[in-house]
């Protein structure tokens, strides 16, 4: 087990059900059975609140995590790029994550390319909201 990873998935102050939510999405990993869901609070295209929660493996759980974080107080627009940076990562571009904060290194590694739908997950439901 990654101790990292397992350390940036016990970060769960966003693994909240928020109840007056604006935007939700949810979606399951046909492959593994991981399932995430996502309630937003989006003002004036802004992210104000994020909660995250489901039933997924540790590598899901530490996305959600990060990506939560990244996501309060930001841009759909920004956060659109980002979930389409995610997937470039894992299509070859290797080198879109060295820019970004500490927890998004650990987590975009080449060893995790065999947990890429895992990974990739929470970044899927949140992209189906932020592209609308």
């Amino acid at each position: 087990m990654d101790l990292e990873i397992l350390g940036i998935a016990s970060e769960t102050e966003n693994n909240i059900n928020i109840k007056n939510h604006t935007h939700y999405s949810k979606l399951k990993n046909s492959l593994c059975g991981d399932e995430v869901q996502l309630k937003l609070i989006i003002r004036n295209n802004k992210i104000i609140k994020f909660g995250y929660q489901g039933n997924s493996c540790i590598y899901c759980q530490a996305s959600a995590s990060i990506l939560s974080k990244a996501s309060i107080n930001n841009q759909k627009d920004k956060i659109k790029k980002l979930c389409e940076d995610a997937k470039n990562f894992f299509d070859g571009d290797l080198d879109i994550f060295k820019k970004r904060n500490l927890s998004f290194k650990k987590l975009f590694k080449k060893k995790n390319f065999s947990r890429k739908e895992c990974i990739l997950l929470p970044f899927n439901a949140l992209k189906k909201i932020v592209s609308n």
